[in-house]
Protein backbone atom coordinates (compact mmCIF):
# COMPACT_ATOMS: atom_id res chain seq x y z
CA UNK A 1 0.00 0.00 0.00
CA UNK A 2 2.83 2.43 0.54
CA UNK A 3 4.37 1.75 -2.24
CA UNK A 4 1.61 2.33 -4.17
CA UNK A 5 0.37 5.82 -2.29
CA UNK A 6 3.89 6.86 -2.81
CA UNK A 7 3.89 6.19 -6.81
CA UNK A 8 0.82 7.83 -7.15
CA UNK A 9 2.18 10.65 -5.01
CA UNK A 10 5.19 10.60 -7.24
CA UNK A 11 3.01 10.92 -10.41
CA UNK A 12 1.23 13.80 -9.11
CA UNK A 13 3.99 15.77 -7.71
CA UNK A 14 5.61 15.22 -11.90
CA UNK A 15 2.23 16.27 -13.16
CA UNK A 16 2.62 19.70 -10.94
CA UNK A 17 5.74 20.05 -12.15
CA UNK A 18 5.05 19.76 -15.95
CA UNK A 19 2.46 22.43 -16.37
CA UNK A 20 3.34 25.03 -18.55
CA UNK A 21 3.60 27.60 -15.54
CA UNK A 22 6.72 25.79 -14.06
CA UNK A 23 8.38 25.29 -17.40
CA UNK A 24 7.86 29.34 -17.81
CA UNK A 25 8.83 29.70 -14.43
CA UNK A 26 12.36 27.47 -15.21
CA UNK A 27 13.02 29.12 -18.28
CA UNK A 28 12.81 32.88 -16.32
CA UNK A 29 15.30 31.41 -13.88
CA UNK A 30 18.07 29.26 -16.05
CA UNK A 31 18.14 32.24 -18.85
CA UNK A 32 20.92 33.84 -18.26
CA UNK A 33 21.17 37.31 -16.57
CA UNK A 34 21.65 40.58 -18.79
CA UNK A 35 25.09 42.22 -18.62
CA UNK A 36 25.48 45.96 -18.80
CA UNK A 37 29.32 46.99 -17.87
CA UNK A 38 29.76 51.13 -17.60
CA UNK A 39 33.77 51.65 -17.35
CA UNK A 40 33.62 55.44 -16.99
CA UNK A 41 37.09 57.48 -16.55
CA UNK A 42 38.02 59.43 -13.19
CA UNK A 43 34.52 58.34 -11.67
CA UNK A 44 34.32 57.38 -7.83
CA UNK A 45 31.43 55.86 -6.13
CA UNK A 46 31.35 59.30 -4.25
CA UNK A 47 30.36 60.91 -7.97
CA UNK A 48 26.66 58.77 -8.24
CA UNK A 49 23.34 59.12 -6.74
CA UNK A 50 23.13 55.45 -5.99
CA UNK A 51 25.76 55.58 -3.94
CA UNK A 52 24.77 58.42 -2.28
CA UNK A 53 25.88 61.60 -3.24
CA UNK A 54 23.39 64.73 -3.73
CA UNK A 55 24.83 67.18 -5.64
CA UNK A 56 25.23 64.75 -8.90
CA UNK A 57 21.70 63.81 -10.46
CA UNK A 58 22.47 60.51 -12.38
CA UNK A 59 18.64 59.25 -12.80
CA UNK A 60 19.52 56.37 -14.95
CA UNK A 61 22.43 54.91 -13.24
CA UNK A 62 20.99 54.90 -10.35
CA UNK A 63 17.96 52.83 -11.49
CA UNK A 64 20.27 50.26 -12.76
CA UNK A 65 21.41 50.10 -9.71
CA UNK A 66 18.36 49.81 -7.97
CA UNK A 67 17.26 47.34 -10.06
CA UNK A 68 20.13 45.13 -10.74
CA UNK A 69 23.67 45.09 -8.95
CA UNK A 70 25.66 46.96 -7.03
CA UNK A 71 29.03 46.75 -6.10
CA UNK A 72 30.22 48.24 -3.42
CA UNK A 73 33.76 46.77 -3.04
CA UNK A 74 36.10 47.21 -6.02
CA UNK A 75 39.10 48.74 -6.90
CA UNK A 76 40.57 49.54 -10.29
CA UNK A 77 44.00 48.04 -10.98
CA UNK A 78 45.30 50.85 -12.49
CA UNK A 79 45.04 54.77 -12.38
CA UNK A 80 44.02 55.74 -16.23
CA UNK A 81 42.48 54.58 -19.02
CA UNK A 82 43.63 52.10 -21.01
CA UNK A 83 45.81 50.47 -17.81
CA UNK A 84 42.35 49.82 -16.36
CA UNK A 85 40.73 48.70 -19.67
CA UNK A 86 43.26 46.31 -20.11
CA UNK A 87 42.62 44.22 -16.73
CA UNK A 88 39.14 44.65 -17.22
CA UNK A 89 39.14 43.25 -21.34
CA UNK A 90 41.61 40.36 -20.73
CA UNK A 91 41.59 39.57 -16.79
CA UNK A 92 45.25 39.82 -16.92
CA UNK A 93 47.36 42.91 -15.35
CA UNK A 94 48.29 45.73 -17.19
CA UNK A 95 52.05 45.18 -16.48
CA UNK A 96 51.79 42.07 -18.48
CA UNK A 97 50.93 44.11 -22.20
CA UNK A 98 53.00 46.52 -20.74
CA UNK A 99 50.14 48.81 -21.03
CA UNK A 100 51.08 51.15 -17.84
CA UNK A 101 50.36 54.25 -19.05
CA UNK A 102 47.40 55.85 -21.50
CA UNK A 103 48.34 54.65 -24.81
CA UNK A 104 49.14 57.95 -27.16
CA UNK A 105 51.31 59.04 -23.87
CA UNK A 106 54.49 57.92 -24.70
CA UNK A 107 56.69 57.94 -27.61
CA UNK A 108 56.38 55.47 -30.62
CA UNK A 109 53.45 54.06 -28.50
CA UNK A 110 51.00 54.23 -31.95
CA UNK A 111 51.02 50.75 -32.60
CA UNK A 112 50.43 49.18 -29.26
CA UNK A 113 47.42 47.17 -28.26
CA UNK A 114 45.82 44.34 -27.55
CA UNK A 115 46.81 41.31 -29.37
CA UNK A 116 43.96 40.12 -31.30
CA UNK A 117 44.40 36.52 -30.41
CA UNK A 118 44.16 37.26 -26.82
CA UNK A 119 40.62 35.54 -24.96
CA UNK A 120 38.71 38.67 -24.08
CA UNK A 121 35.52 39.40 -21.96
CA UNK A 122 33.42 40.12 -24.98
CA UNK A 123 34.75 36.83 -26.49
CA UNK A 124 34.01 35.00 -23.67
CA UNK A 125 30.73 36.45 -23.27
CA UNK A 126 29.78 36.33 -26.74
CA UNK A 127 30.87 32.03 -26.51
CA UNK A 128 28.04 31.98 -23.71
CA UNK A 129 25.44 33.25 -26.36
CA UNK A 130 25.22 36.51 -25.15
CA UNK A 131 24.95 39.53 -27.76
CA UNK A 132 28.40 42.06 -27.33
CA UNK A 133 28.56 45.47 -28.11
CA UNK A 134 30.97 48.45 -27.14
CA UNK A 135 29.90 52.33 -26.97
CA UNK A 136 32.09 54.74 -26.52
CA UNK A 137 36.23 54.79 -25.97
CA UNK A 138 38.37 51.66 -26.92
CA UNK A 139 41.51 53.07 -26.08
CA UNK A 140 43.26 49.94 -26.12
CA UNK A 141 44.91 50.48 -29.40
CA UNK A 142 44.87 51.80 -32.78
CA UNK A 143 46.62 49.41 -34.76
CA UNK A 144 46.53 46.20 -33.16
CA UNK A 145 49.70 44.28 -33.41
CA UNK A 146 49.41 40.20 -34.23
CA UNK A 147 51.84 38.03 -33.04
CA UNK A 148 54.50 36.17 -35.07
CA UNK A 149 53.13 34.02 -37.60
CA UNK A 150 53.63 30.82 -37.03
CA UNK A 151 55.99 28.84 -39.36
CA UNK A 152 55.08 25.26 -40.83
CA UNK A 153 58.14 23.00 -40.81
Amino acid sequence: MHSLLARGSLVALAAAFATPAHAQLVSQVTRPPNIVLILMDDVGYGDLGSYGVADAKTPHIDRLAREGVKLTDFYANGPSCSPTRTGLITGRYQQRYGIEWPLGSQPDDSTRGLLPAETSLPQLLKSAGYATGLIGKWHLGRKRISPEPTRLR
